[in-house]
C-alpha cells in the first residue's frame, strides 16, 4: 500500500509541475467548451447539455487513450520504467497511480465546466450531481483501462499513436460525443451500440437531463467499471519495463478482450432495440429546450382574444413570455429568432374525434391493413405535419393506443399528442360492432375486447368503466344510435348510459356520446354526458336541447367534414383526396389505390348505395351547428378521420372551412379547435392557449385566418413542446 500511495503522490507532484499536463487537463477542455458553445449557440439552452457532454467526453477520451495509452510507451522508450524496475516496484502502483492522478485532475475540470455551463449558458441546476461525478469517474476508469492495454501491447510510440487514433476517432464521431447519434443512418446507429464512448456520452446526457440517476444507468456503469478493471488487470500482466522487450503482433488481440463487455452490450441492445429509442428521447429533450423568439406575428390566443402585433418567447418547451408590440432584442433574450411579420400564430389545432385504426382510404392488398402500428405512427406524424398538435382517438384498439400515446409522450416518436378514449360502449349488434366482421374469425374475439364494451347490466357497465380507468384511458365513449328507416340497429339502453356516466364521474373521466338523432341527443343529455358527437344526422335538433347543452356545459362536435366525405363517396366522387395537404401527408399508393377502387371495383357498389341511402346531409348538420352557436353551446372540432376519404392529418382544415361556410365566424371556429377542445380533453391547464407557462404547441400560418379561414392550411411552422418541427423529416421516422 505504501508503494501505491508514494506513486500517487509523486505522480501528482510531477504532473502539476508539467505545463503540458496542466494545459491538456485544464485549459484544453475549456477551449472546446467555449468554441463549441459559440458555434452551437449554447446560450439558447438547447445545446448546452450536448456542449457539457462533449467537453466531458472529450476529456475522458483524451485522458484515457492519450494519457494512458501513450504515456506508458513514452516512459518505456525514455527508459523511465527501467528505473522503477531497479527500485524495485511492481506494475500495480504505476498503473493505479496513473489512474488516480488522472481522476484527481479531472474532478476539478468537471466542476469548472458545470459551473461555467450554469453561469454562462444558464444550464438548469443538476438534479443528480453525485450520480454525474460517479459516472464520469467510471468513464475515466474504463478508458484508462483501455489506454493501459494500448500502452502494454504497442512496441513503439509510432505504433501506439496509430492504435490510439484508430480507437479515438470512431469513439469521437460515432459515440455521441461530438454530435447526436440520431443524425446517422439507422444501420450506423445500430453499429454505435458497440462503441465504448456511446455508453459514456449517453449516460452523461441522461444524468444531465435529470432523467436518470446512477441507478438507472447501472448497466452502462457496470460495463464501464468491468472494462476498466479488466484493462488494468491485463495491463499489469502484460507490463514491460524496457523498450527492448517486444510484443508479438498477436498481442494486439488483448484489445479485443478488454472490449468484450461492449460487444456483449452492443449485441443485447441491437437485439432489444432499446438504445436507439433512449437516444432519440434524450436528443429530443435537448431540442425542446431551445430558446426561440417568434417575432412580430398576429397572435390568436385561443380564447378569442387577438394581439395584432406581438411576439412569443419559447423556453424549455414552454411559453416563457408574450410581448405586445415591439419585442425585445433577441440577443438580450439569448434566443433564436423567427420573423413572423405578416403571419398569424395560433395554439396548435386539436382534433377531438379520429379513428387511427382505419387509414381513411382503401388498400388493394388486404395485408396492408395488418401494418397498424406502422400506420398509426405515420398518422400521428401527419397530424403534426398539418398543424394538429393533439388528437383524441375514439374507438380504436385500446392497448395499441395506450402504447402509441406513451411513445409520443416520451419523445421516442414525433407526432401529435394522443388522447386515448375507448373502447366504445354500445349494444350487442349496435353501431361500432359492425367493424368486427371485417377481421379474420380467429382474431374477432380479441378485436372485440379491444374495440367495444357490451354491458348487460348497470353494475357490469360500472365495472367496465372502472377497469378502463385502471388501464389509463383518457375518457369514455358511448353510442346511442338506433339507425334509420330501412336500417334499424340495436341501441344502447339509456339506463346503461346513466350507469356509465355515473362511474366515469367517480373516476374523473369525461364521457362523449355518439348520437344519430334528436332523441339520442335528449337521452344523452338526460344521462349527463360531457360531449355530443355528430348531433343529429337526419333531423333538426330542437332549440330546447341546445339550451340544455348550454346549461349543462356540454360540448358539441358536429363533424361536418366526414358528412361531406361520405356524401361524395356515395356519389362516386374523390374530391377529398385531391386537396393539397392530403396529398402531402398520405402515402401516394393509398391515394392511388383508393381512387382506383372507388371508381372501378364492384365490391364498393353496396357501400356506395348505403351511403346514398344514409339520411346524413350537410344541410341538417349546418343548421344544427349554427343553432348551437347562437345558443352559446361550447363547440369543438372533430373530423371522424379514418372514415372513407377522411385521410388522417389535414381534415380539421376542411372542417374549419365548412364551419365558416355554414356561417360560423372564423374566430369562433378557431376557438373551438384550440381552447374549447383542450377543455373537453381536460388539458386546458397546459394546451389550447397562447399563455405564459403553457406548453409551446403552436401553429404559425401565412396570412390571417380570422379573415380567410383557409389560411390555416398555409402552414409556415409547427412547434410541439417548444421544438420547431422539421416537417419534411416527419415521415422519415422508423
Amino acid at each position: 500500500m505504501r508503494a501505491y500511495i508514494a506513486q500517487i503522490r509523486m505522480n501528482l507532484r510531477l504532473t502539476f509541475r508539467d505545463r503540458t499536463v496542466v494545459f491538456f487537463n485544464y485549459i484544453f477542455p475549456l477551449i472546446f467548451f467555449f468554441i463549441f458553445g459559440q458555434l452551437m449557440h449554447a446560450e439558447r439552452g438547447g445545446a448546452v447539455v450536448q456542449i457539457v457532454n462533449m467537453s466531458l467526453s472529450l476529456g475522458v477520451l483524451a485522458s484515457g487513450l492519450f494519457g494512458a495509452g501513450m504515456r506508458s510507451v513514452m516512459d518505456r522508450e525514455q527508459n523511465i520504467l527501467r528505473r522503477f524496475k531497479v527500485a524495485p516496484i511492481s506494475p500495480g502502483p504505476i498503473l493505479v497511480g496513473q489512474l488516480v492522478t488522472g481522476m484527481v485532475h479531472f474532478i476539478p475540470v468537471t466542476f469548472v465546466i458545470l459551473v461555467l455551463a450554469r453561469v454562462v449558458y444558464q444550464m438548469p441546476p443538476l438534479a443528480h450531481p453525485v450520480s454525474l461525478y460517479i459516472f464520469v469517474l467510471l468513464g475515466l476508469i474504463a478508458f484508462r483501462g483501455i489506454g493501459s492495454i494500448v500502452g502494454s501491447v504497442a512496441n513503439s510510440m509510432q505504433e501506439s499513436q496509430i492504435i490510439v487514433q484508430l480507437l479515438y476517432f470512431p469513439m469521437l464521431f460515432l459515440g455521441g460525443a461530438t454530435f447526436p447519434v440520431t443524425m446517422m443512418p439507422k444501420w450506423v446507429q445500430t453499429l454505435t451500440d458497440f462503441i465504448p464512448s456511446k455508453y459514456l456520452s449517453q449516460g452523461i446526457i441522461a444524468i444531465l437531463e435529470g432523467q436518470d440517476t446512477i441507478f438507472e444507468q447501472l448497466s452502462g456503469a457496470g460495463v464501464l467499471l468491468l472494462t476498466g478493471v479488466t484493462g488494468i488487470f491485463l495491463a499489469m500482466k502484460l507490463f514491460r519495463w524496457e523498450k527492448e522487450e517486444k510484443m508479438r503482433p498477436s498481442a494486439k488481440l488483448w484489445l479485443a478482450v478488454v472490449m468484450i463487455p461492449f460487444f456483449i452490450g452492443g449485441a443485447w441492445h441491437a437485439y432489444a432495440k432499446d438504445n436507439a429509442a433512449k437516444t432519440q428521447i434524450l436528443v429530443r429533450k435537448m431540442e425542446r429546450n431551445e430558446t426561440q423568439l417568434i417575432r412580430n406575428a398576429r397572435l390568436f390566443l385561443g380564447d378569442g382574444n387577438v394581439i395584432e402585433q406581438g411576439s412569443v418567447l419559447i423556453k424549455n418547451g414552454r411559453i416563457a413570455e408574450i410581448y405586445t408590440g415591439q419585442a425585445p432584442d433577441e440577443k438580450a433574450l439569448k434566443a433564436g429568432v423567427i420573423d413572423a411579420a405578416g403571419k398569424t400564430l395560433l395554439p396548435g389545432l386539436i382534433d377531438v374525434h379520429v379513428h387511427l385504426g382505419s387509414p381513411g382510404g382503401f388498400w388493394e392488398d388486404a395485408s396492408e391493413y395488418s401494418k397498424s402500428d406502422e400506420f398509426v405512427d405515420r398518422e400521428l406524424a401527419a397530424y403534426l405535419y398539418s398543424g394538429v398538435t393533439a388528437v383524441k382517438s375514439v374507438g380504436d384498439a385500446t392497448d395499441a393506443m395506450l402504447r402509441h400515446r406513451a411513445s409520443i409522450a416520451s419523445g421516442e416518436k414525433l407526432g401529435a399528442e394522443l388522447f386515448a378514449v375507448g373502447p366504445m360502449f354500445t349494444a350487442p349488434g349496435g353501431h361500432g360492432t359492425e367493424y368486427i366482421q371485417y377481421v379474420p374469425k380467429e382474431m374477432q374475439k380479441s378485436f372485440e375486447e379491444q374495440l367495444v364494451r357490451l354491458p348487460k347490466s348497470a353494475d357490469e357497465a360500472k365495472q367496465q368503466v372502472h377497469a378502463l380507468k385502471k388501464d389509463g384511458v383518457d375518457g369514455i365513449k358511448a353510442i346511442l344510435e338506433g339507425g334509420w328507416a330501412n336500417h334499424l340497429i340495436p341501441r344502447l339502453d339509456p339506463a346503461l348510459l346513466h350507469a356509465i356516466v355515473e362511474a366515469a364521474r367517480q373516476d374523473g373521466l369525461p364521457v362523449v356520446c355518439h348520437t344519430g338523432g334528436s332523441r339520442d341527443v335528449s337521452d344523452a343529455l338526460d344521462a349527463g354526458v360531457d360531449g355530443i358527437e355528430h348531433g343529429s344526422e337526419r333531423d333538426t335538433i330542437p332549440d330546447g336541447l341546445f339550451a340544455r347543452m348550454k346549461q349543462q356545459n356540454v360540448f358539441y362536435d358536429p363533424t361536418l367534414a366526414v358528412f361531406e366525405a361520405i356524401g361524395m363517396t356515395g356519389q362516386g366522387r374523390t374530391d377529398p383526396l385531391d386537396r393539397s395537404l392530403v396529398q402531402q401527408v398520405a402515402p401516394a399508393k393509398l391515394i392511388q389505390q383508393t381512387k382506383h377502387m372507388l371508381s372501378t371495383s364492384s365490391q364498393f357498389d353496396e357501400m356506395r348505395a348505403a351511403f346514398k341511402g344514409h339520411p346524413m346531409t350537410l344541410e341538417f348538420s349546418n343548421r344544427n351547428l349554427l343553432a348551437a352557436f347562437h345558443a352559446g353551446v361550447m363547440l369543438v372540432t372533430g373530423t371522424d378521420s379514418g372514415n372513407p376519404q377522411m385521410i388522417h392529418g389535414p381534415g380539421i382544415h376542411r372542417e374549419l372551412q365548412l364551419w365558416a361556410a355554414a356561417g360560423i365566424p372564423p374566430a369562433a371556429a378557431l376557438q373551438a379547435a384550440t381552447s374549447n377542445a383542450a377543455r373537453l380533453l381536460r388539458a386546458d391547464n397546459r394546451i389550447g392557449y397562447i399563455k405564459k407557462g403553457y406548453e409551446a404547441n403552436l401553429l404559425l400560418v401565412d396570412g390571417n385566418p380570422l379573415q380567410d379561414i383557409s389560411a390555416t392550411e398555409r402552414i409556415s411552422s409547427v412547434f410541439f413542446k417548444g421544438e420547431d418541427i422539421s416537417r419534411s423529416k416527419l415521415f422519415d421516422q422508423r
